[in-house]
């Protein structure tokens, strides 16, 4: 099967002819990559800093395609804490070994915000020869040398909860850690408290596609392309809650919500930050398409990057 860039933008977002809002991802996604990749998958090395490995869960749970398909047929995940089989100084030996191995030409995902605070020492993710490693030498050494970073969640992308007011580890963003260090890495944001799996699978399927089109430094050109101005991709982080919100009749009509347990009035006063929020939720949805944030609270605006301070409070009465 052949897809064009612009089917691949399509699947994203459920609007090929055929394939189902409730299938985001169709198993064509997983051949159409099997002969994208043609056995060659690209190395990736996911860091985790401070964060709470929702955003590794949450991929775990990836429908179409599988985790499984994911792994074996589309990346060679080389580090990941939380699911590898090797741990202590030979699982950080190998990472080393990859980045160098495969310098410019391999991806990182980071999950978690990178706190400054205290050398970087309130994150430790290893040590080597009894020299302890911080998020942030790993950020320096590491996601410096690879092709470009995912930076998966909203700590990862804006900071995050890690860094709301009051946090004592100046937590910062991957591209703030970046732009500070002077790092020229490219970075794509994939934001969510956590996000959706088909959000972190998809943006990696386009990247590959663009990039099996136009070599890798005019692959990720085109990736660049896609993004909205806060770094993320637009094929789902380019509509608004709100506008698409199946009580968005009510809400123009002033039919409101007086607790969440009644079901046919708008939520926003009760706190909803749908207006305010750019994501796919409402078709997409969560858990395999069974429901999303709305269909029993409210949208709390984690994908966007005043999280969640500016979001602050959740809820309203």
């Amino acid at each position: 099967m052949s897809l064009s860039r612009r089917n691949f933008v399509k699947l994203c977002t459920g609007t090929v002819a055929g394939f189902g809002v409730s299938q985001m991802f169709h198993p064509a996604i997983r051949d159409a990559l099997a002969d994208t990749l043609k056995g060659d998958r690209p190395p990736v090395l996911w860091l985790q800093g401070q964060g709470c490995t929702g955003c590794s869960v949450s991929l775990l749970n990836s429908v179409h395609p599988s985790i499984k398909d994911v792994l074996l047929d589309v990346i060679s995940l080389e580090f990941h804490p939380t699911v590898m089989a090797w741990e202590g100084e030979h699982a950080i030996e190998h990472m080393m070994k990859i980045a160098e191995k495969y310098e410019g030409k391999f991806f990182v995902v980071v999950e978690g915000s990178i706190p400054l605070a205290a050398d970087g020492k309130y994150c430790i993710i290893g040590d080597i020869d009894h020299k302890e490693i911080s998020i942030a030498d790993a950020m320096r050494d590491i996601a410096a040398k690879s092709a470009a970073v995912l930076a998966v969640g909203t700590c990862a992308a804006y900071g995050g909860i890690p860094a709301a007011e009051g946090n004592l580890t100046e937590a910062v963003s991957v591209q703030q850690f970046f732009e500070q260090e002077g790092i020229k890495t490219p970075v794509v944001n994939i934001p969510g408290c956590p996000p959706h799996p088909d959000w972190i699978v998809g943006t990696v399927v386009v990247a590959l596609d663009a990039i099996k089109k136009h070599g890798l430094q005019g692959g990720l050109g085109e990736v660049v392309k896609l993004l909205d101005g806060d770094g993320r991709p637009t094929p789902f982080y380019g509509t608004n809650i709100h506008d698409n919100c199946p009580y968005l009749p009510q809400f123009e009509e002033y039919v409101m919500s007086e607790t969440f347990t009644q079901k046919d009035g708008c939520r926003y006063e009760l706190g909803c930050k749908g207006p305010s929020t750019m994501a796919d939720c409402y078709k997409r949805k969560w858990n395999n398409g069974v429901n999303w944030c709305i269909s029993n609270a409210v949208c709390i605006g984690c994908v966007e990057p005043d999280f969640p301070d500016g979001k602050s409070p959740f809820y309203e009465s």
